[in-house]
């Protein structure tokens, strides 16, 4: 099987990282030269440490880049019997994708978005084949962990559900399948926590590193909610929060004030170097 991901930052490849590895040929599409040569920097890194730790060989390694192409123009994927697009969060650059996707590949190639929140009904109805569209939501770091929510739109088909799953098997990965709500499960449970974590630091009730030490401690969390904020990105953060918020109309997913700061001063988490951590 033949794959193409659209967008090259962390979560594109490491999408790109899973396919190759599992066997699958891949191209990688992104409008930057430099973001794809950093995504293909980034991959060999990641399975350099595989290789430290005994779960990949030089030889596999080898054999998995060589599965990788890059491409800057989304006409790169006509060739594709699966395309994932893993662009910025951003609705609009998504629907622009899906259209110019559905123009590119063959009517039968299923279509899919790694978003994190936004309605896969709303991304198919961009599309004339609103049958073949589902979600494909993988989790950070994508090659090491296990789950991918599978979101159903109103139209996806069983077909389609039953070839991603098996896909996400293939991969390695447990698939779970979900229906299309604001923020599915994954985040429609995580960003209040996070959320209301933020509002503990701005309402001076705990520093941020009390905060997550009572949920690892505590709470038994491998990372603490401040510290997966910055790992996620706050900016990312909040336009889940918006989806959320605007997709429920309810106000307790109204993003923290102090979140909102943050990401207005350019404190973005892990990739700006500072969050409510710093990484310099």
């Amino acid at each position: 099987m033949n794959a193409a991901v659209v967008g090259a930052g962390t979560m594109g490849n490491g999408i790109a990282h899973v396919f190759a590895q599992s066997g699958m040929d891949v191209t990688l599409i992104d409008v930057s030269a430099a973001q794809l040569e950093g995504a293909l920097q980034t991959i060999r890194k990641n399975m350099d440490r595989q290789i430290k730790k005994g779960s990949l060989s030089e030889a596999d390694r080898d054999a998995a880049l060589k599965r990788i192409k890059t491409a800057s123009r989304l006409d790169a994927a006509a060739s594709a019997d699966l395309v994932v697009e893993a662009a910025s969060e951003t609705p609009e650059l998504k629907f622009r994708i899906f259209d110019e996707l559905d123009r590119a590949t063959r009517p039968e190639v299923i279509l899919c978005s790694n978003t994190s929140s936004i309605s896969i009904t709303e991304i198919a109805a961009h599309t004339r084949r609103p049958e073949q569209v589902a979600g494909m939501h993988f989790m950070n770091p994508v090659p090491l962990m296990p789950l991918v929510e599978l979101v159903r739109g109103l139209k996806t088909s069983d077909e389609t559900i039953t070839a991603v799953t098996e896909l996400s098997r293939k991969l390695g990965k447990t698939p779970v399948e979900v229906n299309d709500y604001p923020g599915f499960v994954s985040n429609r449970v995580l960003m209040p926590m996070i959320n209301e974590a933020v509002y503990c630091v701005m309402e001076g009730v705990a520093a941020p590193e009390a905060v997550d030490t009572v949920m690892k401690l505590g709470m038994n969390h491998p990372l603490g909610p401040l510290a997966l904020a910055d790992l996620i990105g706050l900016d990312i953060c909040v336009a889940i929060l918006e989806v959320l918020h605007r997709g429920l109309g309810d106000d307790k997913y109204r993003p923290c004030p102090l979140l909102r700061k943050m990401v207005a001063a350019g404190r973005l988490g892990r990739k700006s170097g500072r969050g409510f951590y710093d990484y310099h």
